[in-house]
Order: structure tokens, then sequence, then C-alpha cells
């Protein structure tokens, strides 16, 4: 019914990988991959794609900070131990955080995590801090800040960090090396 054609082997044909397109952005003028958001970079453009207390409620960070002063702290989870036991607890009693102007907390939940977060580590919002959902890691991806946390937090997270923002851009960057510790980000390093 079928039959065996036996062809002559072909030589095989180089393969050949797309080459990837040359970037106009002065970091990545060679091939390896960019470094995290640092100093003098300005705010990713996203749109409103973050979210505060519900979904329907979206945050365009950049627009929120496009003039004047602010700090995005970016934590891995909330109701971590280390994030709700000292590295937000910091900002909110630093006596430096009224001068700080605006301040958010980013973190890769839900909205309503978030919400119940912030509720829970400020009840009556003395404080100013925002606190706002990243589910997607759209914020975190953008500022080449997320790390896979599969094996501890079930999916990807965003490093430990905080930077200080002056009319959108990047004055400076605190992250942690190892992604979760609270040694560079701490609210006495970024405060003063």
């Amino acid at each position: 019914m079928f039959s065996v054609r036996r062809l002559a082997p072909r030589a095989a044909a180089p393969r050949v990988l797309p080459i990837p397109a040359l970037s106009t952005s002065p970091r990545s003028f060679h091939a390896s991959a960019p470094a995290f958001v640092q100093k003098g970079d300005k705010l990713p453009n996203l749109g409103a794609v973050l979210m505060e207390g519900s979904p329907g409620n979206k945050v365009d960070l950049a627009q929120e900070l496009k003039a004047g002063k602010g700090v995005v702290i970016g934590v891995p989870a909330a109701f971590s131990p280390s994030c709700s036991n000292s590295h937000i607890p910091g900002y909110i009693q630093h006596p430096a955080l009224k001068d700080a102007g605006k301040v958010f907390v980013v973190a890769v939940n839900d909205p309503f995590v978030t919400k119940a977060w912030g509720l829970s580590l400020d009840p009556k919002g003395e404080s100013g801090i925002r606190f706002l959902a990243d589910p997607s890691t759209a914020l975190t991806s953008a500022l080449d800040l997320s790390f896979d946390g599969t094996a501890i937090f079930g999916g990807p997270r965003s490093k430990r960090y905080a930077l200080i923002v002056e009319d959108g851009v990047v004055k400076d960057a605190f992250v942690e090396g190892d992604n979760t510790g609270l040694d560079v980000s701490k609210a006495e390093n970024v405060l003063g």
C-alpha cells in the first residue's frame, strides 16, 4: 500500500538563527542582558497596570511620579515575615517618611491581598504609603527586578528594592543582591 522511497542523503543546510534587532538604548550596546533599573533611568511608562485595593482601581505609577519626589518600595510578597515584620514597618515608622514625597509599596500579589496587608500594617492609613498590586509582574519585569520565586512563593516575584524617584527619573536604586535580603533597601539606608 505504501511504498518506501530511498532518497540519497542530503547535505544538511546550516541552521540560521534569527539576529535580534539592534536597540538604540544606550544601556544595551552589547549582547549581555540589561542590568536592572539604575540611577538616571526613567520609570517605565506602562499605563495603568498596577492596582490599588481592587482590580477596577488601576494606577499608572509613571504618571503618579512624573512630577515631584517619591519612593517606590518593591517586595517579594505581602504578608511574608521580613516584609511585614521589619521592611515596611521600618518605612512607616521612619521620621523622614513625611519628606519623601509619594510613597508606594509594590508587591507581586493581587489587589485584595495588598489592600488587606496595607490595612494590617497601617490600619488608619496615617503613613500615607499606598499599597499597589503588580499581579502580572508588568512593572517588576519592566524594571528587570523579577526573579523565579516558584520554590517559595509559587511563581515569579519581585526582588526587594527601593527607588528614590524625582520628576519621573530614578535618583537612586537600592536593590538587594540576593533578591530577598533586608540590608540594602531598608528604610535607614533609603530615607537616611
